[in-house]
């Protein structure tokens, strides 16, 4: 964090500013977590796997998509706009998942309304979950399929600091 000063009518206030790391270079790769934490790894992609049973696979990697656009994980975010394609998801939805709110005729209600749950849980911090998006996702999700749509959320928000953290780059889809 770094700090400037600011003179304002011959008042001098001190304002601090969050200075972003350069994001220009790519990170070296920082460790292997699936040979350090086997087990732990190896847990996640069974969670994972579960998250996604009776779930659409469209509605899966746009949820993914979201998640990894908030979380800025561009690991993540290539490796599932790959997958969506490769199961036939069109450019024009890949490229309107970042403004969804915006770009509603893009997507169903069904997908809006998970689309909104997965901000709020991926910025949980913020505001928590507020009951008006819980209630709309449940409005089209069975009580096992919300379930699964949670586990789902939470699982690729791990995904996410992982890459993040272990500093995985983009576009090498090491899985």
């Amino acid at each position: 964090m770094t700090t400037t000063e600011i003179k304002t009518n011959d008042r001098t206030t001190t304002e601090a500013t969050t200075v972003r790391p350069n994001t220009t270079t790519t990170p070296t790769p920082r460790l292997n977590f699936a040979k350090a934490a086997p087990k732990v790894f190896r847990a996640v992609i069974g969670l994972d796997a579960a998250a996604r049973e009776g779930l659409d696979p469209a509605l899966v990697e746009l949820v993914q998509i979201r998640a990894s656009h908030l979380n800025r994980c561009a690991y993540c975010l290539h490796m599932h706009t790959t997958d969506a394609r490769k199961a036939g998801e069109s450019e024009d939805r890949l490229h309107m998942v970042a403004v969804w709110q915006e770009a509603e005729h893009f997507f169903t209600d069904r997908e809006r309304s998970a689309l909104a749950l997965t901000d709020a849980v991926t910025r949980i911090g913020d505001a928590g979950v507020p009951d008006e998006v819980y209630d709309r996702a449940a409005a089209h999700f069975t009580e096992e399929e919300l379930a699964h749509l949670l586990a789902l959320i939470f699982t690729i928000n791990t995904w996410n600091r992982i890459a993040l953290s272990t500093a995985k780059r983009a576009g090498t889809d090491e899985r």
